[in-house]
């Protein structure tokens, strides 16, 4: 994406999630009325939108500024929506079989190229950091740090293929199976952008 203010703001949400627009100025180095500004012509645009949230004691309500699907679709897709279609095509004129084998191929490649980035990255911190400078090159907007129990946190932000995953749930467990080859390590997932929260986080700990 361009790096304009509203695509910075966009991103920001993204990551971070839902923001107050004056928390949005600090980031972007601007002031909160000249970011509620840029909100408000991004509310018209239909690419965000803001939520009343209460106050603490007898403060003021405030809004948060949440993205709405219009914004979401200012992210990759990966030609998504065209391999979901040609997934349901394969599935009605091959079977079930013929798709679990492509997800099948697509885990063992994604697997072997995965382990060939990985093999000399060391510790196991350093590994999960590698992953997520791999999915980040994917387009998946990932991150990864130490929690305080001494497990890791693998994040994505974004997932550029959710409507093939939509599509097919083989997906999400391919991806699931490759991380714990790829890193040698238990990983679970904790969050899930197909049930409903706004990324796809994954915990981490050794074997």
């Amino acid at each position: 994406m361009r790096q304009s203010p509203a695509n910075r703001i966009l991103i920001l949400i993204k990551t971070e999630g839902p923001q107050l627009a004056a928390a949005i100025g600090d980031a972007l180095g601007i002031s909160g009325e000249a970011a509620r500004q840029q909100l408000a012509k991004m509310a018209e645009e239909g690419l965000v939108e803001p939520v009343t949230i209460a106050g603490t004691g007898r403060g003021r309500p405030r809004q948060l500024w949440h993205m709405t699907a219009a914004g979401n679709r200012q992210f990759p897709d990966g030609h998504a929506e065209l391999t979901a279609n040609l997934l349901g095509t394969l599935v009605e004129q091959l079977g079930p079989a013929a798709l679990d084998a492509v997800i099948s191929a697509r885990e063992s490649e994604t697997l072997k190229r995965y382990r060939e980035e990985l093999e000399n990255t060391g510790d196991l911190a350093a590994r999960i950091e590698g992953l997520a400078a791999i999915r980040t090159r994917e387009g998946y907007m990932a991150d990864s740090w130490q929690q305080d129990d001494g497990s890791f946190m693998l994040v994505e932000n974004h997932c550029p293929i959710c409507a093939a995953a939509a599509a097919c749930a083989g997906f999400c467990r391919s991806e699931l199976e490759t991380f714990r080859a790829a890193l040698g390590a238990e990983v679970e997932r904790s969050e899930h952008i197909l049930a409903g929260a706004r990324r796809c986080a994954y915990r981490i700990t050794p074997h």
